[in-house]
This record gives C-alpha cells, sequence and structure tokens, in this order.
C-alpha cells in the first residue's frame, strides 16, 4: 500500500496550476496520467501523492518536491488588481501566483540582505479611506513629495523610488495586457511588494502602473479583502486620483498648461513623462478644462490612433528593478551561497522563475566564475621563457 507524503501543502498544488496556466484539475490529470478524481482529492487535501506522484508532479511543474512542503505564502490583506469586466480568471491567478512567488524569494534573501527601511508615512493617521475626500488625496500628494524631497517637478524614474522608499518590486510578462500591476504585503515582514507588467509596456505607463500602486500602499493598507471586493470601484478610483495628483502635483503642472491641445500635451510628455491620455484626465480632474472639451480631447486622441501608442512612449527605456537582483549578486560573491546553494536549498521554483522576476539576466544561475572568460593557458611568449624562473619586477617608489 502506498502511503501519502507526509507534510504535503494542497494549496501549492493549485498555485503551482495558477503558474503554469492549468487551467482545470483534468488538463493536469491528463498530463500526470492519472485519475481527474485523484488529483481533486489531493487538492483538497483528502489523500496526499506518494513519494512517485511527487517527484512527477514536480517534474510536471518545473519546480523542486520542497515546493509542496512549505507553507505557501499567503497575506491576510488583499492584492490590489485593477479587475475588468473582460479579465480571464486564469491570468489573474497566474498574476497572484508571481506575486507570492516574488514574496517568497524576498523573504528568504531577508535572512541574509538588508533590505532599504520601509518608508510610506502614516498620512491617513489612523483615519479610514473612506474619510478621504479629493482634497485631502491632493495635499496627500504634495506631503509625500515634501516627504520624499521630490520637489514639485517631474518625478523621475518611479521604480527607482519605490526600491529607495524600501518596496519589493517585481517585473513579468502577464501574456495579456489586461492585466496591469498588483500590490499586495508580505506575511512574514508586512513590507510592500509590486508586480509590474511589461506587457506592451512603455515608460509614462510604467510610471501612472508604478504610482498608482504605490498608492495602494499608501492609502489601502487596511482594508480587508471581502472590504476591496465590495468597494473595487471607489478604491481604484482613489488610487488613480492619488497617482496622478503625486506624478503631476496641482501647485506646479497646471500652470505649464498653457493651452490644453493634444501638441501642448505631447511637449509637456516630454518633461513631465506621463502619457498624454493621464494629462487629460488630470486635467479634468481638477477642473481646468470643461467635460465637453475633455471628451473632444479623447476623441482627437483616439482619431491619430493613439488609444495603444503615443509618440515618444518609445523614448525612454525602462528601468528594470534592483533590489532583489543586487541582494542576490551580493550573496554569491560575498560567499554567503553558491548558486547551486540557492537552488537545492533555499529556492524551491525553477532557476528561470526566480530569475525572471528578479530581473536577472537569462542564464545566471548556470553560469560559473570564469565561464565567459579564463586565463590562457600559456604566455604569448616562447615555451622557452616560460619556462625560466619569473623576474619580480618592483613598483616604482614615489619620492618626496
Amino acid at each position: 500500500m502506498r502511503v501519502g507524503t507526509p507534510g504535503f501543502v494542497p494549496a501549492r498544488l493549485e498555485e503551482a496550476r495558477a503558474a503554469r496556466r492549468i487551467k482545470t484539475q483534468k488538463d493536469l490529470a491528463e498530463r500526470l496520467n492519472v485519475a481527474a478524481s485523484t488529483v481533486s482529492r489531493w487538492q483538497k487535501g483528502e489523500i496526499a501523492p506518494d513519494a512517485d506522484a511527487l517527484t512527477e508532479i514536480a517534474v510536471a511543474f518545473d519546480v523542486r518536491r520542497e515546493f509542496f512542503l512549505r507553507p505557501i505564502c499567503v497575506s491576510d490583506r488583499p492584492m490590489f488588481h485593477r479587475a475588468l469586466s473582460s479579465t480571464y480568471v486564469p491570468d489573474l491567478k497566474f498574476q497572484r501566483s508571481q506575486m507570492s512567488w516574488l514574496q517568497e524569494i524576498s523573504s528568504i534573501l531577508q535572512h541574509y540582505v538588508d533590505f532599504p527601511h520601509v518608508d510610506i508615512p502614516d498620512v491617513l493617521a489612523g483615519a479610514s479611506w473612506r474619510q478621504l475626500r479629493t482634497e485631502d488625496i491632493e495635499q496627500i500628494a504634495l506631503e509625500l513629495r515634501r516627504h520624499w524631497k521630490l520637489g514639485e517637478g517631474p518625478c523621475g524614474d518611479i521604480v527607482s523610488l519605490l526600491e529607495r522608499i524600501g518596496v519589493i518590486v517585481g517585473t513579468i510578462e502577464m501574456g495579456t495586457a489586461r492585466l496591469d500591476g498588483l500590490c499586495s504585503w508580505s506575511p512574514v515582514d508586512g513590507r510592500p511588494h509590486i508586480l509590474l507588467a511589461t506587457d506592451k509596456m512603455s515608460f509614462p505607463r510604467r510610471q501612472m502602473d508604478g504610482a498608482h500602486e504605490l498608492a495602494h500602499a499608501i492609502l489601502h493598507r487596511n482594508v480587508s479583502e471581502d472590504e476591496f471586493n465590495d468597494n473595487l470601484k471607489d478604491i481604484e478610483s482613489q488610487a488613480f486620483r492619488l497617482a496622478s495628483a503625486f506624478l503631476m502635483p496641482s501647485t506646479s503642472y497646471p500652470l505649464e498648461v498653457q493651452r490644453p491641445s493634444l501638441a501642448n500635451f505631447l511637449n509637456l510628455k516630454e518633461r513631465w513623462r506621463v502619457s498624454i491620455k493621464a494629462q487629460i484626465h488630470r486635467l479634468a480632474d481638477l477642473q481646468i478644462i470643461p467635460r465637453d472639451y475633455v471628451t473632444d480631447l479623447y476623441k482627437l486622441h483616439s482619431a491619430r490612433g493613439w488609444t495603444k501608442e503615443e509618440p515618444l512612449d518609445r523614448e525612454w527605456l525602462l528601468t528594470q528593478p534592483r533590489t532583489l537582483r543586487e541582494a542576490l549578486n551580493l550573496l554569491v560573491n560575498a560567499g554567503g551561497r553558491t548558486k547551486a546553494d540557492l537552488l537545492a536549498v533555499e529556492f524551491t521554483m525553477s532557476p528561470t522563475d526566480i530569475e525572471r522576476l528578479t530581473a536577472l539576466p537569462s542564464g545566471w544561475f548556470k553560469e560559473k566564475a570564469g565561464e565567459l572568460v579564463q586565463l590562457k593557458n600559456e604566455r604569448p611568449h616562447s615555451r622557452a621563457a616560460s619556462s625560466q624562473a619569473g623576474v619580480v619586477v618592483p613598483f616604482p617608489q614615489k619620492r618626496d
């Protein structure tokens, strides 16, 4: 009689399915050549796969066996996402699985490396997000800029700012343009984590996505999962308003809008590095331009074919997050852990998954010291000369 593997965590099986986009239990059963009912019982925790079955499952998901024996990384706070009516459920589950893996990688590395201190001020001062008025959000944006010493001009690279204030940032291709960013807090240390999509991404769009998720970390850290689901529209509206106010402060940006036209917005985009569409929305929020004219501007924007890509979108390269990448390089270069140790002991997901989530170059785990360049076996002079005793050449001493 086969005995199930002790310590098997059923939730890990569901997480792995989401990460590999295996839609149904039946699809997984066919891959493993087992009955669909068996997979169902594994996932419900009624039975556990035996040692051989667990090995096959691990191979199928390209993870280590230990992946299914470790607790799942689950926060009691919601994962903030901009859910759309057309969002495909497996895509959202995939995004959530990647956030969990990002948090797991981060928590492991924090055993060895000191990450930047989380510097997110309590701007609510005990108040609820429900009590916030529009003018409150505008004021919060200005307070944040003063706190982080950003002045009132363009923000600069939002990813660099996020990492400087202690937020862990990951980027990944979602495989769909319907999902943007995701914000959540680690259940281990409460540190905010932000996962940004790279699909059809431009620098201005990255700026808004990053600021939007930062807004959730600032305004909605105490919102429950049920509260988020019941108030999605209002919560998302607040996050977008704060993101816009943060990137385009009310005290400076409107003063540069001499005439609200697409041509002027394009010039401002080069300086402020936010999309033309976001600028129109911002001026509408501030009631600087009337609603009828806002509609006309949106129509002109669409007529020029700028819905999918605007001018200057490809002008600036996207920066990659640095915190996790530098932590791994520091850990390995300092001799704290070898790459082999990390894969055999610390991490349970595949090297490819880790490289993508931490912005490491592809194949980083396979590289070895001296693999790309090596010392020559022989010196360029003759064999006879090379067999002679070496000559010590002193460095010239500097005279006073």
